[in-house]
């Protein structure tokens, strides 16, 4: 039978019986019972914000164009991300057909891949439901209470977060049932490849898509608003400012909650198909443990954003650290009960664990660091702007390419003795190597990290709602200290929206080495089958976990593997650049054909931005899209059929078939681009994310006062560099933490296509 992952691989014993089955099954209904459990109390949630006063009738008017303006975009996106999706899979399944090893699985491959399409969007497209409702609310909260304000915009986030891990874990849960997880639990996880690839393409398409639209309508209303016109942000004489606000919730809540869900599903899969692969050690219940940390993860943050509280003088972002606190506890607590019940006590295996988990909180912290208003890199770049845009720009790029050094040093330390604690807490076990004891310490360390990721996912989404709240505000011409109140629930937003992507990265730079190394097992897997098949030679010492830089295929792999990212990032902040101009060209146009708009006297032709923004950001998001995607397929299939030359020369431990080397060029070059194209997309990611961040809390600290104000040229130099910066933090940023996990799932799923 045909797995997509090689028992062999891993062990040099032979499995154990006697599992008590039916006493394990146990533990995937609780973790079912718990992702029901999460999805009632994101209802309950949406209930008590959903139930809350709307304020009034101009308040009204302002948030009903930002509904009717994101769901009108959302429906045109999912209708253009589904006839990809379709075509895809159609793609898949010819794929798999045409090989009698993989054609046995291609219906459950593909319906896989639907599935997870599915969930995907519903999960983005349900958060984003509550937000574009929840941001009225917190306006009108604003007018009389600072936390009953931020409460309100907690648990509209908190819907985002809790509907993304609990479909995760569901879903998963449901397809691991189907596919006969409970009576053949070591193949089942195998045939779940398709729900994380469906899951990456979704967001891939769900963040571009978004990323382009917030972009091109911040770009335009800033530059045409702030810097010519010298009017206010969310000015209601702008034309772009409706599209802005819109932009706010298809981007950062239906663009990062797909950026979720797929982390939580790569995850999740790959740590199960590690648990097949261990299965003689921990039996059902070692491939049930990542979907019992995600149960974990939903009731720590329920608990975490229950307890929430915040005074009317004090700082928001510190009632929301302290649910942070409390969330990350809860989990560590949940995760050494895991550890004790399900995997046999072996403390060793808590610290990697406790690797993970650490790295979520450093990752938090740096982040907050490099793009806090109060730390030295955001105040060098607004001292920068006293001297104009050439120097706040230099000094932004400088600050971003200083921010990836402590990141990565991070990410090595958790690699590295997430893998010692994998090996020592896996000592006494001799029917599996070492490898597979390390490989297996990360991956718990990736479930670490992700263990408080609907939390994380809430403060995320809790930005965009209480910056469309202070549109709202501002707008609908409130007084100025409700405005007050709005601006610090606001700047709390943009300190936790980049905070989400600081840790959506890191979570990225753990599951995409589990899915290296899933990759490679594989390919080890499905040559050893095909070997055997063919009666063939298969030296009993040859593993594919080796891969030679010195292979001319390998080398270009790697090669094209980092042009993937950079050409990746350029097309789309190149996107947000012509989607910005058109914005730009209507804002100007708006103005000139009617000046009774900058007089007060006559209103913009909001919804007319908004079609044009809609328009540019559905065309601009498909060539980026279909790159990512089919840039691996074409280096392994180039490879796989041209590449026969390159195999090396000697094959005395090499698979053989009929006297002929196999052919591993595609392979390996695919390889190679997985893992340099990992690396670069984790750097330049970095860079873009803080580096953006940075650029737009240095404008903020300077419209606090510093360094002459509003208005300032020191100012209008800021809201230049903020201009640079927003296509690298909210659209080519992101997009490649959702790039590189796609990547990792895209080979998975492609593997026996490059053979």
């Amino acid at each position: 039978m045909f797995s997509f992952f090689p028992v062999a691989f891993w062990q040099t014993g032979v499995p154990s019986s006697g599992t008590d089955l039916a006493h394990d099954q146990l533990f995937l209904w609780i973790a079912l019972s718990i992702g029901v459990v999460g999805l009632l109390a994101a209802f309950f949630f949406a209930r008590s914000v959903l139930g809350s006063d709307t304020g009034s009738p101009e308040m009204r008017r302002i948030s009903d164009a930002i509904r009717q303006g994101a769901e009108a975009f959302m429906k045109r996106q999912y209708s253009t991300i589904a006839l990809i999706a379709l075509g895809l899979a159609v793609v898949l399944y010819i794929g798999y057909r045409l090989s009698p090893l993989t054609a046995p699985f291609a219906n459950k491959v593909v319906i896989s891949f639907l599935i997870g399409a599915t969930c995907s969007a519903l999960s983005g497209q349900t958060g984003m439901w509550v937000s574009i409702r929840a941001n009225i609310r917190t306006a009108a909260a604003a007018r009389t209470s600072l936390g009953k304000a931020l409460q309100l915009a907690l648990h509209g986030g908190a819907v985002t977060g809790l509907v993304v891990v609990g479909l995760s874990l569901i879903g998963i849960g449901l397809l691991f049932l189907a596919f006969g997880g409970l009576h053949d639990p070591r193949q089942a996880p195998y045939q779940l490849v398709g729900f994380g690839f469906g899951a990456s393409l979704v967001a891939l398409f769900a963040q571009l898509g978004g990323g382009i639209y917030t972009k091109a309508a911040d770009v335009g209303a800033d530059l045409v608003g702030k810097v010519e016109a010298g009017i206010p942000e969310d000015d209601p004489r702008n034309p772009a400012v409706i599209a802005d606000l819109v932009g706010d919730n298809v981007g950062d809540c239906a663009g990062r909650g797909a950026d979720i869900f797929e982390s939580t599903a790569a995850e999740n899969v790959g740590a199960m198909i590690l648990g097949a692969a261990l299965y003689p050690v921990f039996g059902l219940k070692g491939i049930l443990f990542p979907l019992i940390v995600q149960a974990i993860n939903i009731v720590a943050s329920i608990l975490g954003v229950s307890v929430v509280r915040s005074g009317e003088d004090e700082d928001p972002m510190h009632a929301l650290n302290r649910g942070y606190y409390v969330t990350t506890l809860l989990a560590l607590a949940g995760f050494a009960a895991a550890i004790y019940f399900m995997l046999g006590a072996r403390w060793w295996l808590l610290g990697s664990g406790i690797c993970g988990i650490a790295t979520s909180f450093l990752f938090v912290r740096i982040t907050e660091y490099y793009t806090e208003t109060r730390f030295r890199p955001v105040r060098n770049i607004a001292l920068a702007s006293t001297t104009g845009p050439a120097t706040n720009i230099i000094q932004g790029l400088a600050v971003g390419m200083e921010t990836p050094a402590i990141p990565v040093i991070v990410i090595c330390a958790a690699l590295l003795l997430s893998y010692y604690f994998g090996v020592r807490g896996l000592a006494d076990v001799t029917t599996i190597n070492a490898y597979a004891k390390g490989i297996y310490g990360t991956a718990i360390a990736t479930m670490g990290m992700l263990s408080s990721a609907a939390y994380i996912l809430a403060m995320d989404t809790f930005g965009p709602i209480t910056d469309n709240a202070g549109g709202i505000i501002e707008m609908s011409e409130q007084p100025e200290s409700v405005r007050e109140k709005t601006d610090k629930l606001d700047a709390a937003g943009n300190t936790t929206k980049a905070l989400t992507k600081g840790y959506a990265i890191g979570s990225a730079s753990l599951a995409a080495f589990l899915l290296f190394s899933a990759y490679l097992a594989t390919i080890h897997d499905i040559v050893a089958q095909r070997v055997t098949a063919s009666g063939g030679v298969m030296p009993p010492t040859w593993t594919f976990s080796n891969v030679n830089l010195a292979s001319v295929p390998v080398f270009a792999g790697a090669l094209l593997g980092a042009m993937l990212t950079y050409l990746f990032s350029s097309l789309a902040i190149k996107a947000v650049g012509r989607a910005a101009q058109t914005v730009i060209e209507d804002v100007h146009a708006q103005f000139r054909d009617n000046p009774g708009i900058m007089q007060g006297t006559a209103h913009p032709d909001y919804g007319r931005c908004v079609r044009i923004v809609t328009t540019a950001a559905l065309k601009e998001m498909v060539l980026p899209g279909i790159l990512a995607v089919g840039m691996p397929l074409a280096v392994g299939l180039i490879f796989r059929y041209f590449g026969a030359e390159y195999n090396p020369t000697n094959f005395t431990n090499h698979p053989m078939i009929d006297g002929h080397p196999v052919n591993l060029s595609g392979a390996e070059a695919v390889a190679a681009l997985l893992m340099v194209g990992t690396i670069s997309g984790i750097l330049l990611a970095m860079l873009m994310n803080n580096g953006g961040g940075a650029w737009d809390n240095a404008k903020k600290y300077i419209e606090t006062g510093a360094h002459g104000g509003k208005r300032s040229e020191a100012h209008k130099a800021a809201v230049v560099g903020d201009t640079v910066g927003d296509p690298f933090k909210d659209t080519a940023g992101p997009s490649l933490h959702v790039l590189i996990k796609l990547l990792a799932t895209v080979t998975l799923v492609l593997a026996p296509l490059f053979l």
